[in-house]
């Protein structure tokens, strides 16, 4: 259940839903339609609820509708996405059933960096979320998809964001030198360093930067405005529109990428994040320029993927680019560390697998707490 994101959404319906449906489980995706292709055809069931323009209408109207549309589905499993379904989750929970929340996000550090709150408002919003979560949540399992969220609830299931084996990815070899072109892939904004990309064909004036994701209009006008002279070398694609998986898996195949990138500003919210973009980068055989972080520096490291580069410092940022344009043998072991550590390690199928073996013992437990009540 989710009226927050795609219908399409890669951990939604690409893992989670199609995971389960393969393992044997009859699987109802009860989300937004996508307008530009309704009622896909496809296994999985899909009921539609209405998409609104207003986050207070849809907070209200459609949690509302979703919960009508659960609760006469009678499922063995609710398995919600989006926070403001808690109080849902809450009311489809009974003792014969198991309702999961699957916690995409660290909320509480997220709502601390929303652009359209005043920081006052902010900590009361996430004083009151933490209260909300709390009560609502008591009685629902947890699914956790980061590493460090354990930090934060300790008695979750760790399925983590993983990405799938492209096969296509793997058997890709990338032939002849590098295009000077930067890539990166998902949703555009402040926080995921939308300025210090678009200021990046300014600091390297020989690269183009190239942007695959959905970005709001608004942002997209400032990101071009930073360019400045070089806007012209500043792509962005997916201006107020999502941007399928299908489609952004394509792009990654359409050039001969210098490297995948993913400069933000330190920020509490990402600063302990694994990113799902390292794991798709590194599936497709690119070299990562990234925010030293510590927690991305040591995934830099650890995997010998990437180079990690403070983001305020442009001397580094070109040495790095300069440095992977100039090692073309380097840069390609950097991408074929990265596609080893995904195929042997950083992948789905293994959280494929914690994921089904999870759902299986939670319906066994509630079968055996039926039998006893």
């Amino acid at each position: 259940m989710t009226t927050v994101h795609h219908p399409y959404d890669p951990r939604i319906y690409h893992k989670e839903c199609q995971s389960l449906q393969n393992a044997g489980y009859e699987v109802t995706l009860i989300a937004q339609e996508d307008e530009k292709e309704p009622q896909k055809a496809n296994p999985i069931h899909h009921i539609p609820v209405k998409q609104y323009s207003s986050r207070f209408k849809r907070i209200i109207f459609g949690t509302f509708e979703a919960y009508k549309k659960a609760r006469k589905l009678k499922a063995d499993v609710y398995h919600i996405h989006d926070p403001e379904l808690l109080p849902t989750a809450w009311l489809l929970k009974k003792k014969d059933n198991v309702v999961i929340y699957d916690i995409h996000e660290d909320y509480i550090t997220g709502i601390m960096q929303k652009d359209y709150l005043k920081t006052p408002l902010k900590k009361v919003v996430a004083t009151i979320y933490k209260f909300m979560e709390n009560f609502f949540s008591r009685n629902l399992e947890l699914c956790l998809a980061e590493k460090y969220y354990k930090e934060m609830y300790p008695r979750g299931k760790c399925i983590l964001n993983y990405p799938m084996v492209n096969e296509t990815f793997i058997t890709h070899v990338r032939v002849g030198p590098a295009e000077n072109k930067l890539l990166y892939t998902g949703n555009v904004s402040l926080v995921r360093g939308a300025l210090f990309h678009a200021r990046l064909p300014s600091i390297d004036t020989s690269i183009s930067v190239h942007l695959v994701g959905k970005c709001p209009s608004d942002l997209a006008a400032e990101m071009y405005a930073v360019s400045g002279n070089e806007k012209d070398n500043l792509v962005i694609e997916g201006i107020d529109s999502f941007v399928k998986k299908e489609e952004i898996d394509q792009r990654y195949l359409s050039r001969n990428w210098l490297a995948g990138i993913a400069i933000f500003p330190p920020t509490e919210h990402y600063m302990k994040k694994e990113l799902t973009k390292f794991f798709e980068y590194m599936n497709a055989g690119l070299p990562i320029i990234c925010s030293n972080f510590p927690v991305w520096k040591n995934f830099m490291d650890t995997y010998e993927c990437g180079i990690a580069v403070d983001p305020y410092n442009d001397k580094a940022i070109q040495e790095a680019i300069d440095y992977i344009r100039k090692n073309p043998d380097e840069a390609r072991r950097m991408g074929e560390n990265g596609k080893k550590a995904v195929l042997e390690e950083l992948n789905w199928r293994t959280e494929e697998q914690k994921l089904i073996a999870w759902y299986n013992k939670l319906l066994n437990q509630r079968g055996r707490a039926s039998m006893e009540g």
